[in-house]
């Protein structure tokens, strides 16, 4: 097997993807030696059961149209295809079957670095990928030894969230400047789906 390509797995639910996403994934790209960073849309997260999700192809369509033609940035419906709910194990493990000759590191905010013990097969996860540990308001970066797999990185510090973009919209804000142009015209097309997810947005 020939040398592999590192490529950078950022799970979420990009619901909506905002310019935070985007920046931090642009970051990762050109400042480190990740080759390609894929935008891996998760369904429903098992650690927030009453989320409030937009439709899943929507939110594919989403991430397509604000990534746009950089040639560093991927999207991957992998998780919407697994059984469900969606653990981060089972999605490395699919990738990895399915593109051996590819080297992923998973790229987690240090807010979900405070929980990882509670995530499935944590241990299975550490000792067979590769983790990248981004800072998160709140949260200071862990005080962990950085070893061959697992990497503490200073990417600038963006306090957006989808949420706020979400009770944003729904309230008719004209935040165009928090999104990516590509996006901004589906905006009447999200305060739809807000308008209709309303009584739970507060999650």
């Amino acid at each position: 097997m020939g040398k592999q390509r590192k490529i950078g797995i950022y799970s979420g639910s990009f619901n909506p993807i905002h310019i935070g996403h985007l920046a931090l994934a642009n970051w990762l790209a050109e400042y480190t030696d990740l080759e390609e960073i894929w935008f891996v849309v998760s369904p429903q997260n098992p650690f927030k059961q009453q989320q409030t999700l937009m439709p899943d192809e929507f939110r594919l369509q989403l991430v397509r149209e604000a990534i746009g033609d950089y040639p560093r940035f991927r999207v991957c419906d992998v998780e919407l295809r697994l059984p469900r709910p969606s653990y981060t194990i089972d999605t490395l493990a699919a990738l990895s079957a399915h593109h051996g000759d590819c080297e992923f590191h998973l790229i987690i905010g240090s807010d979900n670095w405070a929980h990882f013990g509670g995530w499935k097969k944590a241990g299975e996860i550490l000792a067979s990928y590769h983790l990248v540990i981004y800072p998160r308001p709140g949260y200071p970066m862990p005080e962990v030894a950085p070893t061959s797999t697992i990497r503490l990185i200073q990417a600038p510090v963006l306090e957006i969230s989808s949420s706020f973009i979400r009770t944003a919209i729904a309230e008719g804000k004209d935040i165009r400047f928090f999104l990516p142009e590509s996006i901004w015209k589906y905006g009447e097309q999200m305060g739809t789906w807000m308008q209709e997810l309303s009584p739970r947005l507060h999650v």
